[in-house]
């Protein structure tokens, strides 16, 4: 597994190509992804589920627009330096659309953006009764994101949903044309078995990385990073488990505190507060500030 932190300026592509598959756990704001590259990751996924989640206590339903994926973006992009993979949904809207926000979001740092095939407004890819767009648009769309961007270093991952909504054999065929209007990273959203995910290697690999979704309870198979490598997938990603994993441990936070009226309890699972400055890097800040302090008069 690919773990080693990399720089911004290091190219995803190059990591994508290493022959350890690429793992990049979600995040949803500055905090996740700070602790994200803190681990050791080489590479972060912004997830709108999350932000939906996260955000607003809402499903993954379309909810989330542009204006907020950027400004999620912006925040994260200020505080972590490894490659950061932006969660576009359908690219809100049509090709015009597709455009805007590849150009948004390139600047503000992201390394590659993920567009799917679903109607607007989508739905989690795990979710049922998803609905898609006709393939040629989305083709469309590929096209726009490739032309819109300003280097072949930020790449344009196609997401697929129609194992779901017209069949393996229909999702496997849109990938490939995917692929040949110039995906950089092929997408198929929830296979059900482990065979389903051997096939989409066999028949989309090995010319184009292939992308593996982690949805714990999802549709998909839980498998680890290893598993996945020796399938043949170059990416994998766990979107929403960050979210998960913050909203079991709060909701027992929240009983312990309301039992007890203390968070002694919990004190061992948390950080304290000099150990949360530490983290979120206050000492350097104050010094930077310092700095430009102006003498007393």
């Amino acid at each position: 597994m690919n773990l080693a932190p990399t720089g911004a300026g290091s190219s995803l592509r190059r990591l994508l190509a290493a022959p350890e598959i690429l793992v990049a756990p979600g995040c949803y704001d500055a905090l996740t992804a700070l602790l994200i590259e803190e681990a050791g990751f080489s590479a972060a996924y912004l997830s709108g589920a999350s932000i939906a989640y996260a955000r607003l206590g809402r499903p993954d339903v379309g909810l989330v627009g542009m204006d907020e994926v950027a400004a999620t973006l912006a925040a994260i992009r200020e505080r972590i330096t490894i490659p950061l993979i932006v969660d576009a949904d359908t690219g809100f809207g049509n090709a015009l659309n597709v455009m805007r926000v590849v150009k948004l979001f390139e600047r503000l740092g992201a390394s590659a953006i993920q567009i799917e095939d679903q109607i607007t407004p989508k739905r989690c890819g795990h979710l049922d009764d998803k609905r898609l767009v006709p393939s040629g648009e989305m083709e469309g769309k590929i096209k726009a994101a490739l032309d819109a961007r300003a280097s072949e270093a930020m790449l344009i991952i196609a997401r697929t949903d129609a194992i779901a909504v017209e069949g393996f054999e229909a999702a496997l065929e849109r990938a490939a044309r995917y692929h040949e209007a110039g995906a950089d990273v092929l997408f198929v959203e929830a296979p059900a078995s482990v065979e389903d995910m051997r096939v989409i290697v066999e028949r989309l690999g090995p010319d184009i990385p292939l992308m593996a979704n982690m949805v714990e309870g999802g549709k998909t198979p839980a498998l680890g990073a290893e598993t996945l490598q020796e399938i043949g997938f170059s990416l994998v990603i766990f979107p929403g488990g960050t979210v998960r994993a913050v909203a079991k441990n709060l909701r027992g936070y929240f009983a312990s505190l309301r039992e007890h009226g203390t968070t002694g309890p919990l004190r061992q699972s948390m950080l304290d507060f000099a150990e949360l400055q530490e983290l979120i890097g206050t000492a350097d800040m104050l010094a930077v500030g310092k700095r430009y302090e102006g003498a007393e008069d």
